[in-house]
């Protein structure tokens, strides 16, 4: 790393586990002035919040909040801009989840819930953040989507259809706000090892969330359109809508597929 994150005020939901906790322990690793970590939970938020502050004292602040509820994301702003002596300079809004199951389980509510948390709990964050970056002269924004917007997998379909909208909907303010020195990007985080798999743990190719906080800061220090982690995930951003892979998409996702009927849960 370079200075580029030396004294900045950065936030990061869903930053108390997995790849958010990753992204701000590299933040503070690269010299930000304030870390403030946003989780749903108070016990996990405090726990990680005074661990870190052990190595980097006074640097750290937890803010619980849920994402789902746009007053809880315009008081943690609030907050945020406070703490940062009335700034923040990057905003990465990463809370989220992994849905599955079947499309005919799924209910009104149950996707209701799903956009909630992985499109609208984003846009409240933007939509909080966007006039105080205004105001200081500029900022960062960076949203949390998938490798599921490139390749939608059967057995997820909310999962999909929510990264997929928050991924357009990031690419359209970056060049919305171009000119007003707020910087957009879409994170890819890649197959990570996190808590999220559960008992069957992740798949052999899986990064660690150190591995892929990494490289979600070089690209937004490169400030890249989209910050694509894996060689797998490149791969499917780049065949995604190319027609001469569209057989070949076809048949490993319907295996995909046929797999996941079966039982077995193959990505």
């Amino acid at each position: 790393m370079t200075d580029y994150y030396k004294n900045k005020v950065a936030v990061v939901t869903g930053g108390s586990s997995g790849i958010g906790l990753g992204i701000c322990e590299q933040l503070l690793k690269s010299g930000a002035n304030s870390v403030i970590i946003v989780g749903s939970t108070e016990e996990k938020l405090q726990r990680e919040a005074v661990r870190l502050n052990q190595t980097y004292p006074g640097k750290v602040f937890g803010i619980r909040a849920d994402v789902t509820r746009e007053a809880d994301v315009q008081a943690m702003i609030t907050r945020a801009a406070e703490i940062g002596g009335g700034k923040i300079d990057l905003l990465i809004n990463n809370a989220g989840a992994g849905l599955g199951g079947a499309f005919s389980d799924t209910t009104n509510a149950d996707w209701t819930k799903a956009f909630d948390l992985n499109f609208y709990g984003a846009l409240y964050g933007m939509r909080a953040a966007i006039p105080l970056m205004k105001a200081n002269g500029g900022g960062q924004i960076a949203n949390t989507a998938s490798g599921i917007a490139f390749s939608p997998m059967a057995y997820q379909s909310m999962y999909s259809a929510t990264k997929s909208a928050l991924l357009g909907l990031t690419l359209s303010l970056r060049t919305e706000y171009w000119d007003d020195s707020i910087l957009f990007s879409v994170i890819i985080p890649g197959t990570v090892a996190t808590p999220i798999w559960g008992e069957s743990g992740a798949p052999p190719e899986a990064i660690t969330p150190e591995q892929s906080a990494i490289a979600i800061l070089k690209g937004l220090e490169a400030n890249d359109r989209v910050i694509i982690t894996t060689e797998q995930d490149l791969g499917g951003a780049i065949n995604a809508y190319n027609p001469a892979a569209a057989k070949g998409i076809d048949e490993y996702l319907l295996n995909v597929a046929r797999s996941r009927r079966a039982g077995k849960w193959i990505v």
